[in-house]
């Protein structure tokens, strides 16, 4: 098959997952994440003792724990959700005619990247657009995956054409698609609540030398917010998920949402855009610990609004960003 009548290669990189809700894989999952430098940049002579010493002994029994809570009869929330995207995409992006073969794979565990390159092969594809799902770029996320990317072809001896998206935080169907999951959950609840913006936490020192996940964050915030016409008592922009004794970018979830009720606020909605696909962050930190700490407070009305996941606006705009970065190769 020449160039020119070759399929594209569509790539969709999320972070990863537990092959199962045990200790073992889950310690199997974290030794692999938890040892890129990308996640954790410290001296690796610090670092791993404590890793291989410590937490690989303690966390994997908690965390499967918390899986166990968010585990679907299919398997792990962040596959089954992103493997249902990613047909549904396939669908939408070859109705009219087979142009672009669709795979998924995640920066740590499986599938692998080397399994999509495999199906690439198979397919005779020359030209691959890759995506991660992360919305806002950071070196911790989107790099990391292109990082994993770029190993996977060291032994290659033939490359493909690649184009890689870096971000799409503030991509109008983007926005528009987290406006209208907002409103659907109010007209769903009967009428507006405070609305918390919830991001994936990062340590501020990343952005202090150039990571601009915080802005591109900010951004996603200001977009729906100005659709939305919020004014400022309305919302809330905050990051969850921090882990060490590290300061992260602030303000912190879980502190702010033990504050509101004393401020009155006493509804609430959360959403986190930060996250494409429902996960253990979302469905167990927000869904039911932040919950928690929220009514624990006072808080008496508590709804997260969910990740886009496989929505038929999620699916648009990925069709969107996949046709405008690979109208070049389609001409």
């Amino acid at each position: 098959m020449n160039q020119k009548n070759s399929l594209i290669g569509v790539l969709l990189m999320n972070l990863g997952t537990p092959e199962a809700p045990t200790p073992a894989a889950v310690k199997k999952y974290l030794k692999e994440f938890l040892s890129d430098p990308r996640v954790v940049d410290v001296n690796p002579l610090i670092w791993k003792p404590i890793l291989n010493g410590i937490i690989l002994n303690v966390r994997p029994k908690k965390v499967a724990k918390v899986y166990q809570e968010v585990w679907m009869d299919e398997g792990s929330p962040l596959l089954v959700l992103g493997q249902r995207l990613t047909k549904k995409l396939d669908q939408a992006l070859n109705q009219d005619g087979q142009r672009f073969v669709v795979t998924m794979a995640m920066t740590y565990g499986q599938p692998s990247v080397e399994s999509a390159a495999k199906l690439f092969r198979e397919n005779n594809v020359e030209q691959i657009f890759v995506l991660p799902m992360y919305p806002q770029f950071s070196r911790s996320t989107t790099a990391a995956a292109y990082d994993r990317l770029m190993a996977s072809l060291k032994r290659c001896p033939h490359w493909p054409a690649l184009s890689m998206m870096q971000d799409y935080a503030d991509h109008p169907i983007y926005i528009d698609a987290l406006v209208k999951s907002i409103k659907a959950q109010w007209d769903k609840q009967g009428g507006k609540r405070h609305l918390m913006f919830s991001y994936h936490g990062v340590p501020k020192r990343y952005v202090t030398e150039g990571d601009p996940y915080q802005r591109r964050c900010e951004a996603t915030t200001a977009a729906v917010v100005q659709q939305l016409g919020l004014g400022e008592d309305d919302y809330t922009h905050a990051y969850q998920s921090r882990f060490g004794r590290e300061e992260w970018l602030k303000p912190y979830a879980d502190e702010t949402i033990r504050a509101m009720p004393n401020k009155g606020i006493k509804e609430l909605n959360m959403i986190s855009p930060a996250f494409a696909i429902d996960c253990i962050e979302t469905l167990e930190e927000i869904d039911m610990q932040l919950r928690e700490e929220f009514v624990g407070a006072g808080g008496e009305k508590f709804d997260y609004i969910a990740a886009l996941n496989d929505s038929p606006d999620h699916v648009t705009l990925y069709k969107a960003l996949v046709l405008e970065n690979t109208q070049h190769w389609m001409n």
